[in-house]
């Protein structure tokens, strides 16, 4: 950061969009896992598809908050 004032309302959009990316980020990771636990007391998941599931999750996560650096 610098002295300049003139930056502080670049910054506050900043926050607030870097806020939305990270709830939906967290919202999407959640219901994943929630599927998966479903998926798993129906019977219906394996441990491979879960594990493959999660780590599809993790990469859109990341993909979805590189979107910040443009």
């Amino acid at each position: 950061m610098s002295d300049d004032l003139s930056k502080v309302p670049w910054l506050i959009r900043h926050s607030r969009r870097m806020l939305s990316i990270i709830r939906a980020n967290i919202a999407l990771s959640l219901a994943v896992k929630a599927i998966f636990v479903a998926l798993t007391f129906a019977g219906d998941a394996s441990l491979w598809s879960a594990i493959t599931a999660d780590m599809g999750v993790s990469l859109l996560v990341i993909f979805n908050a590189l979107r910040l650096l443009r």
